[in-house]
């Protein structure tokens, strides 16, 4: 019989994890049900074991994190001690990877370490976001507060990457299937047409021996290709992952038609959103600044917030250190954080420039297919167009001398 790893929990929320020898799914629930437990999730162990390895060398979703936050904040507000709530959630959690964490946390509570402590020791898993604001709602008693703010931002943050990913499918699609269609044509088709132009004796212009030569190449040295483009795309991630790399692409995307727009409201929703879950959970302005200018991927945004968390410590508004960046970060921006500032309401007024500025990104992805279509149907028609030249203009050439 098949080996089944299960996660269940009795009537009063105590887990229980293992694994059983069952019929299926059913016989296994009853099984367990005798012993007083209630059947949660199952999987056959073979099936466990590969997911586990894949789930090790991944790392942890952010919609993963999304839930235990929510979670972890719905079982304290009910009361529920913080060691068995990360118990409950660890067993519960369908992330091997994950689990592993949370039961390391669990323990390291019990003997006395506070949960921010535990965080902060595993920070490829935890943000410095994540870290300060629980060390905060530890330091305060408001941790169940903290969380919904942390749920908050998560929640917002994963949105808005999942709208940017989104739109950015079809182009890739179209240009991935572009690539594929023209591999194919100059591997199937280029060949079977240059043996008839040889055998014919035609003489060929420039542009048809470009189109055969790359053919033969595809054909014959297929191997070498694969290997050069292998390499190019393994300097290329080398050459993005070093600091002049990294600001050469960062500063192209600021540049690039159509993307820039998209790039510069999404760091702006996200550097006020999270700006603003800090502020409002009561980490330091300097503090919050820093952890932000962390956070960011692009190199000019990390710089702006880095220099202004400078001007910010000397006693100076952080509007008024936003506003040399005006290329990147609008005028409003700073204008209405002053605003905030004057008023007393920096966070609330952070966190209606991330609503926005997260509407525009919706507006901006949801119209982006409708602007790179045309586009990308000129590069396709280009291309189709120098093909089909390259080797029509032979045939016209030989039928001229009839």
């Amino acid at each position: 019989m098949p080996k089944y790893f299960y996660s269940a929990v009795t009537s009063k929320g105590e887990p229980k994890t293992g694994i059983l020898e069952s019929k299926d799914e059913q016989e296994l629930s009853k099984a367990l049900h005798d012993q007083g437990y209630i059947l949660v999730s199952a999987r056959l162990e073979e099936k466990q074991k590969g997911l586990k390895f894949f789930q090790k060398v991944l790392k942890i979703p952010i919609k993963e994190k999304l839930f235990f936050t929510r979670n972890l904040r719905l079982m304290i507000r009910s009361g529920v001690s913080l060691p068995r709530a990360l118990k409950i959630l660890a067993s519960q959690s369908a992330n091997q990877k994950f689990s592993d964490i949370l039961f390391e946390i669990m323990r390291e509570i019990e003997k006395g370490k506070k949960f921010s402590e535990a965080l902060e020791a595993r920070k490829e898993t935890f943000s410095n976001i994540f870290c300060s604001m629980v060390k905060v709602g530890e330091e305060t008693g408001k941790l169940e507060e903290v969380l919904k703010n942390l749920e908050k931002q998560m929640e917002r943050t994963y949105e808005l990457k999942s709208r940017v990913k989104g739109a950015m499918i079809y182009p890739a699609v179209i240009i991935v299937a572009m690539v594929g269609i023209g591999i194919l044509m100059l591997v199937l088709v280029v060949p079977q047409l240059a043996q008839t132009f040889e055998d014919l004796g035609v003489e060929l212009p420039l542009t048809t021996r470009m189109v055969i030569y790359a053919g033969t190449f595809a054909t014959k040295f297929w191997y070498i290709f694969l290997a050069i483009f292998g390499v190019l795309v393994f300097l290329l991630k080398q050459g993005i992952k070093t600091d002049k790399g990294g600001k050469m692409l960062d500063k192209l995307l600021l540049k690039a038609p159509i993307i820039s727009k998209i790039v510069k409201k999404t760091n702006t929703a996200y550097t006020a959103r999270t700006l603003s879950s800090l502020i409002i959970s009561g980490v330091p302005i300097v503090e919050s600044l820093r952890i932000v200018s962390e956070t960011l991927d692009n190199y000019f945004y990390r710089e702006a917030i880095t220099n202004a968390a400078k001007e910010v410590k000397k006693g100076n508004k952080l509007s008024d250190s936003l506003k040399p960046y005006s290329d990147i970060f609008s005028l409003t921006f700073s204008e209405m954080i002053a605003v905030g500032e004057e008023t007393g309401q920096t966070s609330e007024i952070l966190e209606k420039i991330a609503d926005f500025s997260e509407a525009e990104v919706e507006n901006l992805t949801r119209n982006l297919t409708s602007v790179i279509e045309p586009l990308i149907m000129i590069v396709v028609g280009i291309a189709v167009g120098f093909f089909a030249v390259s080797m029509i203009q032979p045939m016209y050439s030989m039928l001229g001398s009839l």
